[in-house]
């Protein structure tokens, strides 16, 4: 497939000084077979590359943009804030209003901390966890992704997926690898198995998960599963995390956790909370929270965490979050996407699906249902291949990994959804 000329010559520059030319592996499109998107800039609905053409996004730098790229009010908040200064390394005042926010949105949250990226926040959440319950065993599931943080890469999602066997990474100690336990997702038969087995249930300091997975595709926790999950961690003084990182404030104003009804010990927010910019956090009961430094022995620390211009875009984008009928408009613009594309695919019994919660959703390739990872592992890459290089061609930008979700924002407009619609139903005809 042909690239724009400027494209090609500014990443196999990147590529000369930057391994695979990107700062995150996924980025590089190299499973896709062509030369990876080079933005300059971005506008509502709209991500645009240094050659000036313009792409639909439904990546929407993973997840964080769902008032649209450069929204004027973030903007405006944000340009006052970096006049005051950009950076401390004090405490500042709106470190205390966005952690308000936060904790008057989610009723689990009692305390908040704030971090910079989603990794800080899981391996915090994970080592408080250690150092609650004075256990060493972390337990995860098979596809969920927390960040690259050593002990949370066995058998993870998103682009770590592929590069071992186990979708691992290489320089992991074995050591470490023995203190994570992986189950399946969704499995509950091997849930009672680990807390009945009396030589491992003591050992559990905290089972962590995405309660709506978005790094293996879009997978939900079935409501069985995820009611077995809180009852089985109570009972064994197991402390449950919630990774929201990706869902919190995305699927719902109180996280996907308010979708199930359950109270988790922990949660771990990130992307919507900083506003585009690199904010992320973990919160919980207060008895937990309380034994982090200088309260308690947990030590957690981090030179830009709360950084007063992040907390600034994050507060802006929650406020935002909070307008009259701001969710429901959302769902309507997802559905208004995805609710054709799934009853052509059903009505044609094509060999795919789409599964969506709120504005998050993924079109699998080669099944019709998928509620694990071993049942993403079967999907048909190269399909989702020529449809991403398709869409692509065509102006409309997604995720170039097919386990990975896709982001539908409040600015995308009618026209956009129709016309990104009109193109997957062409696609899929053709299946």
């Amino acid at each position: 497939m042909n690239q724009n000329t400027l494209s090609q010559s500014i990443y196999a520059k990147l590529c000369e000084v930057i391994p695979g030319g990107v700062n995150s592996p996924v980025r590089s499109c190299m499973a896709m077979g062509q030369t990876p998107l080079v933005a300059i800039s971005a506008k509502g609905d709209m991500i645009y590359d240094v050659d000036g053409k313009g792409y639909i996004d439904y990546c929407g730098s993973w997840g964080p943009m769902i008032h649209g790229h450069a929204h004027p009010d973030i903007l405006a908040a944000v340009h006052k804030r970096i006049d005051l200064g950009t950076s401390f390394g004090v405490t500042t005042p709106i470190e205390e209003e966005l952690a308000r926010e936060v904790i008057k949105a989610v009723p689990s949250v009692e305390k908040i901390r704030f971090v910079s990226s989603g990794t800080e926040a899981t391996m915090s959440a994970a080592r408080l966890a250690r150092g609650f319950t004075g256990r060493d065993m972390i337990v995860k599931f098979t596809g969920h992704y927390h960040g690259h943080a050593d002990f949370f890469l066995i058998q993870a999602g998103s682009g770590v997926t592929g590069l071992t066997p186990t979708s691992s990474s290489a320089g992991i100690p074995a050591d470490f690898v023995r203190h994570t336990l992986c189950l399946p997702f969704n499995d509950c038969d091997a849930l009672k198995a680990l807390f009945n087995d009396p030589e491992k249930n003591t050992h559990i300091a905290a089972v962590i998960l995405e309660p709506i997975a978005g790094n293996m595709g879009l997978i939900s926790g079935e409501p069985e599963f995820m009611r077995l999950l809180r009852e089985l961690t109570q009972q064994n003084g197991t402390v449950l995390i919630y990774d929201e990182v990706m869902t919190g404030f995305r699927v719902a104003y109180q996280g996907a956790q308010s979708l199930y009804g359950i109270t988790p010990d922990l949660t771990t927010f990130g992307k919507v909370i900083g506003g585009g910019f690199p904010a992320a956090a973990f919160g919980g009961r207060r008895e937990i929270m309380d034994c982090l430094a200088p309260l308690g022995t947990v030590y957690q620390a981090g030179t830009l965490s709360g950084n007063p211009v992040a907390m600034e875009a994050g507060l802006q984008s929650l406020r935002l979050l909070q307008r009259p009928g701001f969710y429901e408009e959302l769902e309507r613009k997802s559905r208004l996407l995805a609710e054709p594309i799934q009853d052509y695919l059903f009505k044609n019994n094509k060999n795919a699906c789409v599964q969506r919660v709120g504005s998050m959703l993924s079109l699998f390739f080669g099944r019709r249902s998928v509620r694990c990872m071993e049942e993403a592992k079967e999907l048909d890459f190269d399909t989702f291949a020529r449809f991403f290089r398709y869409m692509f061609a065509n102006g409309v930008y997604i995720p170039p990994a097919q386990q990975e979700a896709w982001f539908v924002s409040m600015a995308h407009t009618d026209e956009h959804l129709e016309q990104t619609r009109d193109l997957i139903l062409d696609f899929i005809s053709d299946l």
